[in-house]
């Protein structure tokens, strides 16, 4: 326009069609979930008054209410068909550290096995299987042969792990570790770029691989639960209304964290509770549904893939041929309290080795940190089988309940079939194949309780349930195992004489290792609920839900009574993120003004005024400060509160401004009102941002305490709140105050909140 117009007609909204970026977040921060969800009600409420317009409004009416559902069904789809991916090329690589298959280099063990004509009981040694001393050599006995077959192993074993961190160091560094505490900070509402893209998902699945091929002590089943949520993040770009709100994306990311569940262990209902328990911030009724029914497509496409690996229906299947006693719940709770030590030594043992890691030179080598790790295990599992095979193949192992045709050592009890009824056998005297067992596995448990705190953390790949799952059912086998030659020895005591006769099947010691998973898992994660369904889905045991639940929760009591955090929690306040706790009660007699800033002796707090600043002077106060964002008042005198404007959102309007419309310069006047008063001919053209301003910025007066202030940032997942006093702008609380608030309180250092 030209000058010589007055104020009115030279003062244009340029923002009256929105501007690619406002509104959306800058890596690092919080998302605004009031803003979100509102932004969500108006598009709703626009296409349902459209749809009575006509046939085509109503037909797009109708695929935005299902495009919810195609959404889950692709994700189930996607993340089954990666978790049968991973399933099959680890079995396989992970055998191929033994051996090699002549029929087809690409058979693992088992599967080159299914057509040999070899008997049950020597149905691991088929012909077209060869170890790589048998195929090297010729022969497969000897000591040069066993030094030949542990060198392989060893060798096998830092390639692929060497392999893996090379990849997640050169080419996706968020690829690392297990995923889970990231994502749980990222369904709160932190935006972390990158963490759940395609290159992400990419490098995370084929180290995955890698590194369950290892032999490390990890697993795969937390990973799993990000691979899924990439997936779930990557197909949210086919939908507009997922795509360009960070709430409703969210939302799709709960589903997609049941899924990853549902694939890693065969549980959709455990994977739900999982997600609802565990890692979601925001989890309306709709999203239960969706989950759940994403959780069983992708069950059922892994199942369709690898319909004989361990992604058969249950995970460790379970046949135990008698019930469980009362008395049996006192060396449950054992196991329990068990649990919650372990937990809770794993949980401060780690955190002060990750925390070494990060503030030593150690942090700065990351493949030869992998490198010795992968080393260490390798040479000391190896000569022990129970710690050379794998994770999963120990665990369903140790599940098992002897029978007949058993080969295993666990199962070498001095027979006496006298009174054997179809497949029940009675408890024997244990043979020296069991008393073998117990030393390998005493020695396993050893190694697996302290190799697990070095690996868990490391720059590849890593999740924490199968080892934990690993190291209470060898527990609970021992403790099993002790608890029946006790009954067999001295069945005539009174803890036995009621319920257990010679003779009879009353010691279940495969139960035993089953709950004694269940309390080790539940010792380090914290969880109740959804673990003891995520067992019960494992195994197939619907009658051992008691056991299992008093092992799960005598574990939480004990080890919340040594620290209350899970591994999870405390991985999130090591890494500083902002997240805060839905589950913990804030109970101190602390007030908003004690919390606000700016403090006493502060410099006053940053405003913008609504009529009376230049484009100059609001570029000076974004490049002289680092705020996410800046109150609007009427005036500096009156300090009388307008809005709140986003950093973001001011500094993409005046660039666009200064680009495309005529007149904008840096003496400019903003204004964020809905009129503005005549100017004189001379005066440049104004700039009108009354559109990115958010008018109804939640406040609290000074006195509020900080009790509510607490909840309200909870309940409605804020990025700030304003403070006034009798109608007058005071101060801002943030959540990382809030956060730097309850560490201080906590005898915590409230420094180690890094992001807002």
């Amino acid at each position: 326009n030209g000058g010589g117009m007055n104020g009115t007609s030279t003062m244009m909204d340029f923002l009256e069609e929105p501007l690619p970026g406002v509104g959306t977040y800058e890596d690092f921060n919080t998302i605004d979930w009031v803003r979100e969800k509102s932004r969500d009600r108006d598009r709703h409420r626009e296409i349902t008054s459209r749809s009575k317009e006509s046939t085509w409004a109503l037909i797009h009416s109708v695929s935005d209410a299902f495009s919810g559902w195609l959404l889950m069904l692709l994700i189930g789809l996607l993340a089954g068909s990666l978790a049968g991916l991973i399933d099959i090329s680890a079995h396989w690589m992970t055998d191929l550290k033994e051996g090699v298959c002549l029929a087809g280099f690409w058979f693992n063990h088992e599967h080159c096995c299914w057509k040999s004509n070899t008997t049950f009981t020597d149905r691991d040694k088929c012909p077209e299987w060869k170890s790589w001393s048998q195929l090297i050599l010729g022969h497969g006995e000897g000591a040069f042969a066993y030094i030949l077959n542990y060198f392989m192993y060893v060798i096998w074993a830092l390639l692929f792990s060497l392999l893996a961190v090379l990849l997640v160091k050169g080419f996706a560094p968020y690829a690392c570790g297990s995923g889970i505490p990231e994502i749980k900070t990222i369904l709160s509402g932190f935006i972390i770029r990158g963490y759940l893209g395609k290159w992400t998902l990419i490098i995370k699945t084929i180290t995955l691989v890698l590194a369950v091929s290892s032999g490390l002590s990890l697993g795969k089943e937390g990973p799993l639960v990000h691979v899924a949520c990439c997936c779930g993040n990557i197909l949210c770009h086919l939908f507009t209304k997922y795509r360009k709100n960070e709430a409703k994306r969210r939302e799709v990311l709960s589903a997609a964290a049941a899924a990853g569940v549902s694939v890693a262990f065969g549980a959709p209902i455990g994977g739900v509770l999982f997600s609802l328990e565990e890692v979601s911030y925001y989890f309306p009724l709709k999203t239960l549904w969706r989950s759940f029914f994403a959780a069983l497509v992708a069950a059922f496409t892994l199942r369709s893939i690898n319909p004989f690996g361990n992604s058969r229906l249950v995970l460790f299947y379970v046949e135990f041929h008698m019930p469980w006693h009362l008395l049996e719940l006192v060396p449950f709770i054992l196991l329990g309290i068990f649990g919650g030590l372990w937990g809770a030594f794993f949980i401060r043992s780690n955190i002060a080795w990750c925390r070494r890691r990060k503030t030593t030179k150690l942090g700065k080598y990351p493949v030869l940190e992998v490198f010795v790790v992968t080393a260490i295990t390798a040479i000391l599992a190896f000569p022990n089988e129970y710690t050379r095979m794998s994770t999963s193949e120990l665990i369903s192992e140790l599940f098992n309940d002897c029978g007949i045709l058993d080969s295993s050592k666990l199962c070498e009890y001095v027979n006496d079939f006298n009174s054997t009824k179809g497949d029940d056998l009675p408890d024997r005297a244990a043979g020296p194949g069991v008393y073998t067992a117990m030393w390998q596995l005493a020695l396993a448990l050893i190694m697996k309780v302290f190799i697990t705190i070095f690996t868990f953390g490391m720059k590849v790949p890593s999740g924490l349930f199968i080892p934990s799952m690993a190291v209470g059912a060898i527990a609970g086998r021992l403790l099993g195992v002790a608890v029946e030659q006790l009954a067999y020895y001295h069945h005539d005591w009174a803890i036995f004489s009621g319920w257990c006769s010679q003779g009879a099947d009353c010691i279940t010691p495969g139960l035993y290792a089953m709950v004694g998973a269940a309390a080790c898992l539940g010792g380090v994660t914290r969880m109740t609920v959804s673990l003891v369904v995520i067992m019960f889905e494992l195994t197939g045991g619907l009658e051992y839900i008691v056991p299992l639940m008093a092992a799960a929760m005598t574990s939480k009591w004990v080890a919340d009574a040594i620290g209350r955090e899970g591994i999870y929690d405390a991985h999130i306040r090591l890494n500083g993120y902002p997240f805060l706790e839905a589950k913990e009660e804030f109970s101190h007699k602390t007030l908003a003004m004690d919390v606000m800033r700016p403090r006493r002796n502060d410099p006053p707090l940053t405003v913008i005024t609504q009529d009376s600043m230049t484009v100059e002077d609001v570029e000076t106060i974004i490049n002289e400060t680092t705020y996410s964002g800046y109150p609007v008042v009427v005036s500096r005198e009156s300090q009388r509160l307008v809005g709140f404007v986003l950093r973001r959102d001011l500094i993409i309007s005046i660039e666009n401004a200064r680009k495309k419309q005529d007149g904008i310069v840096s003496t400019s006047v903003i204004y964020f009102t809905d009129h503005s008063p005549p100017l004189p001919p001379s005066s440049p053209s104004m700039l009108k941002l009354r559109s990115i301003l958010d008018l109804s910025p939640f406040t609290v007066t000074d006195q509020t305490p900080m009790e509510i202030v607490v909840d309200i940032f909870r309940k409605l997942g804020l990025r700030q709140c304003l403070v006034t006093h009798n109608g007058k702008l005071l101060g801002i609380i943030t959540k990382k105050d809030v956060l730097k608030h309850i560490a201080q309180l906590a005898n915590q250092d409230p420094d180690s909140i890094l992001f807002n």
